[in-house]
């Protein structure tokens, strides 16, 4: 198959999809667009190893730094895209030149989510909030350029207030602390990483960061976050107030679907695609944090944000345009690393879900199934890698569950899943 794809974002998404139009055999031209100003990194990385500074580069990276040119890939980076045009094919570059195409992915990820204090028009802000402002001191952490801003602030300041205890602010809190930083966590929810864990998993991770010195505030309604020349003070709905030397806004992030919008593409909670990845406009495809990929299950458009996720849906993309069957569905997954504890996730439990507990979260060596109806909606485990490996496969599977012998440690998890028989 010959012609020209062009892939606009080097992000994982991105950069496994070139790759994997390469291991699928098609001999056309491969162009690899990417604004930031390195190769392809491992992003994951950005909130431990590239903040804390003690990354090797060829390990951060996702290919050896030969591997484009060997495969004859065309990566350019540091290369802005202001427009496409489905029409005539063409991406139009921030230089004003255009590169045409015969197929099109949109890999361009996700943006930080900005702050909006309450009580709405009444609250004040006053900083940038869209990555490092001006003096430094409030920023936001998606890159490579973002950890090196932030390890600075916290090496120069000495204190770190963030705002937002999801995975990244979780891991960044750890990151901190490690650097030496007297470190504060604020939270509108009632749990720390509440989206992606229950909230028994939640309080363990909140109890492992008081143990390691970080103060943890959940419930916090902020309405007024500043800086004052020398330090950053927020201020919450119930007078509470909290300084630090900066502040990390890390609330999660938001689908950059600009470029899809600007060329008349269907987008609602990120880049609208079907089952095979394709876009509403004929040759344009969309991966990764930026896609809302339809699912015949729910009849419902769902946008993953996870590192696998990412890699999974750029090799699924890839093989759609080459017209080859996609392979398994996906069951998305993730994990986190902080204070050297391991916490991996698959699916999703929800807070009416029944939890399953096997082992002691309270002592870091445990795995939470929830069930819904006689099935296993997701899994988390700390510190059981092949448990959990065990749980996703089965997961996948669509396996009925008996939660009494799930909960039996004396019998395999797979043994306990496979009670009740297959769906």
């Amino acid at each position: 198959m010959t012609g020209r794809i062009v892939i606009v974002g080097a992000g994982v998404a991105g950069a496994t999809a070139a790759r994997t139009l390469r291991t699928e055999g098609y001999t056309g031209e491969i162009v690899l667009l990417g604004a930031e100003h390195s190769a392809p990194y491992r992003r994951p990385m950005v909130s431990k190893e590239l903040l804390a500074g003690t990354a090797e580069e060829r390990r951060t990276l996702l290919q050896p730094a030969d591997f484009w040119h060997s495969h004859d890939i065309e990566l350019r980076i540091g290369v802005r895209v202001t427009s496409i045009d489905p029409g005539p094919g063409l991406v139009w570059l921030a230089d004003g030149t255009a590169v045409g195409y015969d197929s099109l992915l949109l890999a361009t990820g996700a943006r930080p989510r900005a702050l909006n204090l309450s009580p709405g028009e009444s609250a004040t802000i006053r900083g940038s909030y869209g990555g490092v402002s001006a003096n430094g001191r409030m920023l936001t952490l998606r890159g490579r350029a973002d950890a090196e801003a932030l390890r600075a602030a916290i090496e120069r300041a000495g204190s770190l207030l963030i705002v937002g205890a999801g995975l990244i602010g979780c891991e960044v809190a750890a990151t901190a602390r490690a650097l030496g930083a007297e470190v504060a966590v604020l939270d509108a929810g009632s749990a720390p990483v509440e989206r992606v864990a229950p909230g028994v998993v939640g309080e363990y991770i909140r109890n492992l960061h008081a143990q390691n010195g970080v103060a943890m505030h959940t419930d916090v309604r902020l309405t007024d976050l500043a800086h004052d020349g020398t330090e950053v003070v927020a201020v919450a709905d119930d007078d509470r107030s909290w300084t630090a030397g900066s502040v990390l806004v890390a609330i999660g992030s938001v689908p950059d679907t600009s470029l899809a919008e600007a060329a008349g593409l269907a987008v609602a909670d990120g880049i609208r695609v079907d089952e095979c990845y394709r876009t509403s406009a004929p040759g344009v495809y969309a991966a990764g944090d930026a896609a809302g990929r339809f699912d015949p299950d729910s009849g419902e458009y769902r946008r993953e944000e996870h590192w696998n996720s990412a890699q999974f849906q750029g090799a699924a993309a890839a093989r759609s345009m080459l017209g080859r069957p996609r392979g398994a569905e996906e069951v998305p997954w993730g994990w986190s690393l902080q204070y050297g504890r391991n916490i991996q996730f698959a699916g999703r439990i929800r807070a009416d879900d029944d939890q399953v507990v096997r082992g002691s979260v309270e002592a870091g060596d445990a795995t939470v199934i929830g069930v819904r109806e006689g099935r296993a909606t997701g899994v988390v485990a700390i510190g059981r890698a092949a448990e959990f490996r065990a749980a996703r496969n089965l997961l996948g599977a669509g396996t009925r569950v008996d939660a009494i012998a799930c909960a039996d440690e004396s019998r395999p998890l797979t043994d306990g899943l496979a009670l009740s028989g297959q769906s």
